[in-house]
């Protein structure tokens, strides 16, 4: 009988434990009968990183990493951040206040290993440079592991073609490194659902747009392989220069003034704002004269929301926004 209440009592002991422990989501996969999560590896731009425990001095280095670990809810584990393009969104606001920010663009290597840094998170390469952090197998010689977005591979062979699912591959892979992959499961889930329903508005359809991203003299646009013609597909727009090759391309005005968009998406950015593009279009003689101009068809887009990214699929809701509102349909 003593033994059997005992086995009892343990039995009531584990399911309490059980009821009790941290949420599934925040658990490490355990490497069997260790007790500690198993060595995880990622690799991106032909660099394999591993790592033995999740880090717990992250730095982020461009605004798209910073991003990415706040979607995450990865900001207790943050050493630092750097570089932001524009503001970051309103629902990770106090999550982003409570991380050091080391420099508004890239930090001195000096004061970047002050922070003692376990892991850096890059979204290009000009990150990994002997003028910033230094390579990635410096780091990895001294202790700190890193990770590079595969959009911004130095080699543009290994840049995957940009797409959602790559996004989520690179969402994915951040959260295997911390041990948190049920949280990029739920923002894959949540988006997919987002961009159905976006395709099914459609609000976009029948509509030739520009992707106006920066520059005056020969303005840099929104090509057909990269976040632009992502978010365009997804809102089923037609993309006025998406025959071009790459993400973005630089063109003339005058093959701007000759397809004449009927709406214009301006990417809104620190160092190049909506406004001023908005500025320089109504007081050109020629491009003042452009449908969207007259009819004031803009989008407004957080440049963060036009890079493929953990806030692409909100960039597509935006511009969706945009032009439902600019071309209402019954």
């Amino acid at each position: 009988m003593r033994s059997g209440l005992a086995a009892a009592a343990l039995l009531l002991v584990g399911a309490l434990s059980a009821c009790t422990g941290a949420p599934a989501a925040d658990k490490p996969a355990e490497a069997a009968g260790s007790g500690r999560r198993a060595p995880v590896s990622v690799s991106s731009c032909g660099v394999t990183t591993t790592v033995a425990a999740p880090p717990s001095r992250l730095v982020t280095l461009n605004q798209g990493a910073t991003e990415v670990a706040l979607a995450l809810g990865l900001q207790n584990r943050m050493a630092g951040t750097a570089y932001l393009d524009d503001a970051v969104p309103a629902k990770w606001k106090a999550a982003y206040e409570a991380v050091p920010v080391l420099s508004k663009e890239y930090p001195a290597k000096e004061k970047l290993l002050a922070a003692r840094p376990d892991f850096l998170y890059a979204s290009y390469s000009s990150a990994f440079t002997d003028k910033v952090a230094g390579t990635r197998a410096d780091l990895s010689s001294q202790g700190v592991e890193s990770y590079l977005s595969p959009f911004g591979c130095a080699d543009s062979k290994q840049v995957p073609p940009a797409s959602f699912q790559a996004v989520w591959d690179e969402l994915g892979d951040i959260a295997k490194v911390f041990g948190v992959e049920p949280r990029a499961a739920a923002i894959q889930k949540d988006q997919k659902q987002e961009l159905s329903e976006l395709a099914a508005k459609a609000a976009g359809k029948g509509l030739n747009v520009l992707w106006y991203d920066s520059g005056t003299k020969t303005p840099l646009v929104g090509a057909g392989h990269g976040g632009p013609q992502l978010v365009l597909d997804a809102v089923g727009a037609h993309n006025i220069f998406g025959t071009l090759p790459g993400g973005w391309k630089s063109v003339s005005w005058e093959r701007v003034a000759a397809a004449d968009p009927d709406a214009i998406v301006l990417a809104d950015a620190s160092w190049d704002t909506a406004q001023a593009k908005i500025d320089y279009l109504d007081h050109d003689p020629v491009l003042s004269k452009l449908s969207a101009v007259r009819n004031r068809a803009f989008v407004v887009v957080p440049f963060s929301e036009s890079t493929p990214g953990v806030l692409l699929a909100g960039g597509a809701a935006r511009v969706s926004a945009g032009l439902g509102k600019l071309h209402p349909r019954s």
